[in-house]
């Protein structure tokens, strides 16, 4: 008798399954295999419910080591060598948890991306502006994804048209033609390749003492320059973005995640954040090994990714090369896919279009058309002729972190409205290292502007 009740709830979820909506049912399948795997008690059944909650925050953090990012890491130990951004990229780890925390909460309790929100509880204008903030800066950082692939492609003797309708073909595919589950898994698959960078820094045979002192010295080798600055914020617009925040709330909720899955959530996001700064640091110190003192003070050959490129060859081979400009290209990929879907995921929740990647792409043209028109900007923008690439990624990644600061202030009220996040409202610590964040941002940014205007005074 029990079993034939069984049998028959069964045939009840299947049929009421199946008067949902496309994209509401393949979450709800996603959630209804996750609610079994947490009946089941065995080491397996765990280990296979670990997999199963491991998502957003691994390729945000990871995607977060985007093409830009590579190239402003080996931009910044080609200028600086070893020594703060060492230790400053330590920092960045608890700096990227607390801010991407908020969202997984954001997505638990309340079910809405971080668009819709904005534009529900504080109005059109704000929604609008920060709607705009996002789809801006994402354009731009798109630019920098395609900088990277189409470098990446170029050493392996692909032209850059070829590279960015190789990019193009390939993140459409995984964007638009997969559902939610499969287009993550492949996902994550594809972020890990940008562990790629750490077993390179064992080529350049680096002086770990110096590594290890600079934990303790924040050592910056040309002091407190409008140079420094202007890199500090391009590695701070590299580790912390606004498309993050838009991102890891909308996968989340994609995703399907409730409250009882916010401790999953952060656990998912402490390792993206670990292995983020794994990679940063492995490129700083590779670079700042291998490159760093090889100019003459002043000169702007450090900046230029080609120069980065050639030395790294004539020092350690041709091997870590290859296996570098693979890394550059995966790191562009994973960088754009998600970015792509940011925006997508942010326009569709502001006004108010189907918002998920469960939609097959001619039901759900709307909600891909967005991140599509994007990407295609970034790349007609990379294909100008001798537009100057290097100069133009620290400037799109002091950008991003400019823009940053009204991000997190939207972020921070959403997360402390009790209206609608009742007992999950941030705590005061949490608040208190947010706002801390911010002030750092504008304080970091405003110097920058002054040293610009006025030279001499610091």
């Amino acid at each position: 008798m029990a079993k034939e009740i069984k049998e028959n709830e069964k045939v009840d979820i299947q049929e009421k399954l199946k008067e949902l909506p496309i994209e509401f049912r393949l979450r709800a399948i996603d959630r209804l295999n996750i609610r079994e795997l947490r009946k089941k008690k065995t080491k397996f059944s765990k280990f296979l419910l670990l997999l199963a909650l491991i998502g957003p925050g691994v390729i945000v953090m990871i995607a977060d080591n985007d093409a830009g990012g590579v190239i402003t890491y080996a931009q910044t130990g080609s200028i600086f060598g070893i020594g703060f951004f060492i230790p400053f990229m330590l920092l960045m780890i608890p700096v990227a948890y607390i801010v991407q925390e908020m969202t997984i909460r954001l997505a638990a309790v309340t079910g809405r991306g971080h668009a819709e929100l904005i534009w529900k509880r504080y109005g059109k204008f704000w929604g609008a502006f920060s709607l705009g903030d996002l789809v801006i800066a994402n354009a731009l950082t798109l630019i920098t994804e395609f900088i990277g692939i189409t470098f990446g492609m170029g050493l392996f003797g692909i032209n850059p048209v070829e590279a960015v309708l190789i990019g193009i073909a390939f993140i459409s595919t995984v964007t638009f033609g997969l559902r939610y589950h499969k287009w993550e898994r492949i996902s994550l698959v594809i972020a890990a390749f940008n562990l790629i960078f750490i077993p390179l820094v064992f080529f350049a045979h680096p002086n770990w003492s110096a590594v290890a002192n600079s934990l303790s010295t924040w050592r910056v080798s040309s002091g407190f320059t409008p140079l420094f600055l202007y890199v500090l914020l391009a590695s701070i617009g590299t580790t912390i973005a606004p498309w993050m925040l838009f991102f890891q709330q909308s996968s989340e909720v994609d995703k399907g995640i409730i409250p009882e899955d916010i401790n999953s959530g952060r656990r998912d996001t402490l390792i993206g954040a670990v292995v983020m700064a794994a990679v940063a640091i492995a490129i700083i110190i590779l670079t700042g090994t291998v490159v760093y003192g090889t100019v003459s003070n002043g000169s702007t050959a450090s900046y230029n990714i080609q120069f980065i490129i050639s030395t790294m060859g004539s020092k350690i081979g041709s091997l870590p090369v290859d296996l570098f400009a693979i890394g550059l290209v995966d790191a562009g990929l994973i960088a754009a896919i998600a970015i792509t879907a940011s925006t997508s995921w942010a326009v569709g929740e502001a006004f108010n279009w189907p918002k998920s990647i469960n939609l097959p792409f001619l039901k759900g043209r709307k909600f891909y058309i967005p991140g599509l028109v994007s990407m295609a900007f970034a790349a007609i923008i990379v294909l100008i002729p001798n537009i100057p690439l290097g100069f133009l990624n620290l400037t799109v990644q002091v950008i991003a972190s400019v823009f940053m600061p009204a991000a997190l202030l939207f972020l921070l009220l959403l997360s402390n409205d009790k209206r609608i996040m009742g007992k999950y409202t941030n705590k005061p610590w949490q608040n208190i290292a947010s706002i801390s964040i911010m002030i750092f941002l504008v304080t970091a940014s405003s110097l920058y502007g002054v040293s610009l205007v006025f030279p001499n005074l610091i």
